[in-house]
């Protein structure tokens, strides 16, 4: 690996972590600087997912206030998060990789969208009328779905759960963010660790994508709320388009 290509990694990483703290989705500033450099998409995917675990865990200390009274919550939603995990890795191990090729870009397509519409997701869910306080088995079921697109994709997952949060709990959206942090970052860190036993992983990029995300992580938490959002949807919304049509 050259100089130049670590340094694209790292920050990638980085730019990663910062975002998921503040959107989600940094797998599509990730995912397609592996692509670019020359690692095939299944390798990409798997060295991308353990290079995130570290940064889930940055993100999650970042919103630990948020999420004070809410451990019931999270062990029930996280249990089901580990378990669509679980799912979602096994199937992109088990079917061919192929199939994941041909899928990429349909699944880049639909995060770079609704990251997109993350505005007026986010705006429909702060205008809905009361919801049940723990959300109920249509919230299980949906924290599971997203748990498996998460454990065999991982972009846009963020976006996906906290809208099933704020479709079925009634709270904070900044409480449900919290908890969108930590369900996810159970996801990524069950996938990773199946990736680590059963799947080759690139080591030297998921170093790389994790020491960035762990800084990331810090700087999205203290000054990344700050930045636009606006600009920061943009760049992910490009960077996905142009991973779909270098995919395709």
């Amino acid at each position: 690996m050259s100089p130049l290509a670590a340094l694209a990694i790292f920050a990638a990483g980085l730019a990663a972590g910062t975002v998921n703290v503040i959107v989600g989705s940094g797998s599509l500033i990730t995912f397609p600087t592996l692509l670019a450099l020359g690692y095939p998409p299944v390798l990409a995917n798997v060295s991308n997912t353990v290079g995130l675990v570290p940064g889930s865990v940055s993100a999650t200390v970042a919103y630990r206030r948020e999420l004070v009274g809410q451990r019931r919550r999270v062990i029930q939603l996280g249990s089901a998060s580990v378990l669509g995990g679980l799912t979602g890795a096994a199937l992109l191990l088990g079917l061919p990789h192929s199939v994941f090729k041909a899928a990429i870009p349909a699944l880049v397509a639909l995060a770079a969208l609704l990251m997109a519409a993350q505005p007026r997701m986010k705006a429909g869910l702060e205008r809905r009328g009361p919801r049940r306080a723990h959300g109920g088995v249509a919230l299980m079921v949906g924290v599971f779905i997203t748990g498996i697109y998460g454990g065999y994709f991982g972009a846009a997952q963020g976006i996906l759960m906290l809208a099933v949060l704020g479709l079925t709990i009634d709270d904070e959206l900044q409480r449900l963010n919290a908890v969108k942090v930590i369900t996810t970052g159970f996801t990524n860190l069950i996938a990773g660790l199946i990736f680590v036993f059963a799947a080759h992983v690139a080591w030297a990029p998921a170093g790389l994508i994790a020491a960035g995300s762990v800084l990331g992580g810090v700087l999205g938490s203290r000054y990344g709320r700050r930045l636009p959002p606006a600009a920061l949807r943009g760049l992910i919304v490009v960077v996905g388009i142009v991973a779909i049509v270098r995919l395709v």
